[in-house]
């Protein structure tokens, strides 16, 4: 490959790295410093007189001026911030945009410096600056499984609160209190929203667009349509935990019964790289071919994106839904 195509390369990785861990100082020294940036900047906007300002909430997308300049007119930025504030990180979005291109940009420079195939080498770099999105997706889905299991703890919190006289949102801040993260958290930001002057329907449907949980909707539909029609709001609160909380015991079950299934399709995953790492072992020339003529190259990156594919359909059949 290019020597001078392999050092920009390089010196790309290495401005991304110095970036990162400067950035990685700042927010350990000093974790409070973009909050008060921003109260500097209100109080700033506060003294300018004759200035229309803009009553809407700015995200700041990464302390980088030029980072956040781009990201800020990407269409694609609205849902990975979305998926940032789920999975519920301390980091900006722009930490993770950074992270991703020194792990991809650093796994095809080191297999690209390996005699790994060109394609193939390709492939490792996207994969590996993969990692970062499947991390944050790793969080989102253990924080949304939380959770689905405190919707029914804190639907009866909240149905026992209207029993006792309070009002729709102070039950809401009773459960938002003492609920921990993330029922709690959530709730939390939805009061807060309401307080700021937020119609109640749409603070309730912007919880709905935040937390990634089908059974949040049935909760949300209920108090929409109790607050203009009326009704018994606490027996409905309840009538809905109970749904809820049998949901899950029938998923329960349905997680036994196709415990055969999910085994098979790890054993069925893990079995062809098993396989060629005994082999390599044992006869390591009998996989040398395979991996240095052409054609070798050729049959073994088609073979492992069809296996890729294949974990995938059989990961897909095994999840069994309710």
């Amino acid at each position: 490959m290019n020597i001078i195509f392999i050092t920009i390369i390089i010196f790309i990785i290495a401005l991304l790295i110095t970036e990162l861990m400067f950035y990685a100082y700042r927010a350990i020294r000093y974790p409070h410093r973009a909050r008060i940036r921003e109260r500097f900047k209100a109080l700033k906007e506060e003294e300018t007189v004759g200035v229309t300002r803009d009553l809407l909430r700015k995200r700041v997308l990464s302390e980088v001026p030029f980072l956040n300049f781009m990201l800020q007119r990407l269409t694609i930025t609205a849902r990975l911030d979305l998926l940032v504030k789920q999975a519920n990180v301390k980091l900006p979005l722009g930490f993770f945009v950074l992270l991703t291109l020194v792990l991809g940009l650093t796994a095809y420079v080191i297999s690209s410096h390996l005699n790994i195939f060109f394609p193939l080498s390709v492939i490792i770099g996207i994969l590996f600056g993969f990692l970062p999105y499947a991390y944050l997706r790793l969080k989102k889905k253990r924080r949304m499984e939380k959770f689905e299991k405190q919707i029914p703890d804190g639907l009866d919190l909240i149905g026992r609160a209207l029993r006792a006289g309070h009002a729709f949102t102070g039950g809401m801040k009773l459960a938002a209190d003492e609920m921990g993260d993330p029922f709690g958290t959530e709730f939390q930001e939805t009061i807060d929203e309401i307080n700021f002057g937020i119609n109640v329907s749409d603070a309730l449907g912007n919880l709905v667009k935040r937390v990634d949980c089908p059974d949040l909707k049935f909760f949300v539909i209920a108090a929409n349509i109790q607050r203009e029609t009326g009704g018994n709001l606490a027996e409905i609160m309840e009538n809905i935990s109970s749904i809820i909380r049998e949901r899950f015991k029938l998923l329960g079950k349905i997680r036994i019964l196709s415990t055969e299934a999910r085994l098979s399709a790890v054993i069925m995953s893990i079995l062809p790289f098993a396989v060629m790492f005994v082999l390599s072992f044992i006869n390591p020339e009998y996989l040398h071919t395979l991996f240095s003529d052409p054609v070798g190259k050729i049959v073994a990156m088609v073979a492992g994106v069809m296996m890729v594919i294949g974990i995938f359909i059989i990961n897909r059949m095994a999840k069994i839904k309710v």
